[in-house]
């Protein structure tokens, strides 16, 4: 094999190596961030499990599993967000 043939091969080795290696990290960030939504989402349910029938105080642990962030744009305009995307303006 001249240096031009290996060259070249060892070209198309490497980018096919790099498309790889990119797929692989941005799979391996999807699950990682499947897992981490998965445990969050089994701590809610376990504290939810915890609960004997209606609530009638507030619990900040409940709310803050709930919830995932706040935006006030003025103040007759303050949406929360919940983890499950709903979006409730106040």
């Amino acid at each position: 094999m001249d240096q031009d043939e290996y060259q070249k091969r060892y070209n198309g080795l490497t980018a096919r190596f790099d498309k790889a290696k990119v797929r692989l990290d941005t799979i391996s960030s999807e699950i990682s961030d499947k897992q981490s939504r998965q445990a969050r989402i089994e701590a809610f349910l376990a504290d939810i499990q915890k609960q004997d029938g209606l609530m009638e105080k507030f619990d900040p642990a409940l709310w803050y599993s709930l919830l995932d962030f706040v935006t006030v744009y003025s103040r007759d305009d303050i949406r929360f967000t919940f983890k499950d995307g709903t979006e409730v303006k106040e």
